[in-house]
Order: structure tokens, then C-alpha cells, then sequence
């Protein structure tokens, strides 16, 4: 599994992941962190979104993904960065972890 972190402006600021990854999800885990934070829901919510027509085409823009494991990092309600997660087996999954991690930090600053 790897964990990845953008900032307000999308960029990264930290991934880890284990040995053994799939070279792809790096790159998907940034990418999940990087729609959260840009659409300011997760990447499950943008993945029913985009299914309208109306919306279908913001799947096309660089660097977005619609598959679940992408989060928004929020201070009350601003968005100040995004996690995503790749490699769990399943984006239910990749979410799930997703959101615990941030759970987790948000109890650290309390």
C-alpha cells in the first residue's frame, strides 16, 4: 500500500509506502490525493458525480482520478490538502484507510 499527501496548491509533500508495491501506485496513491483536495470531496463522491453527463468530462482533465482512496484534508470547512491511498486490495478499502489516517491526524491536533 502507499500513502500520499498533497498541499493546498496539489503539490506533494510526502508518500511512504511499503516493499513490494506495484510500481503504479505511487503514482495513483498522488493522483487520488491530488482530485480530493482539487474537487474538495473524495474521489468516491467525484466518482458518482462524473457520472452525469453534464460533469463526465472533468475525468479528463491531467492527473484526476474517479476510483475511491482519495481524501480532503479540511480545517473546519477549507480544504488545505488531500490524501490517497493505493494498493489496499479494493478502493472501498483504499478509502477506508484513507480516512483513518486522517481521523487519526485531526485527533493528534486536538
Amino acid at each position: 500500500m502507499v500513502v500520499a499527501i498533497v498541499d493546498r496548491g496539489g503539490q506533494l509533500k510526502g508518500m511512504m509506502g511499503h516493499d513490494g508495491i506495484h510500481p503504479h501506485n505511487a503514482e495513483l496513491a498522488r493522483r487520488k490525493a491530488y482530485t480530493a483536495r482539487t474537487f474538495r470531496q473524495t474521489t468516491a463522491e467525484f466518482q458518482i458525480r462524473t457520472e452525469k453527463p453534464e460533469s463526465s468530462g472533468l475525468r479528463s482533465l491531467p492527473d484526476i482520478v474517479w476510483t475511491g482512496g482519495g481524501v480532503p484534508v479540511k480545517i473546519q470547512d477549507e480544504v488545505i490538502g488531500g490524501v490517497g491511498v493505493s494498493g489496499a486490495p479494493g478502493g472501498p478499502r483504499d478509502e477506508a484507510c484513507a480516512q483513518a489516517g486522517v481521523a487519526k491526524a485531526a485527533e493528534q491536533l486536538r
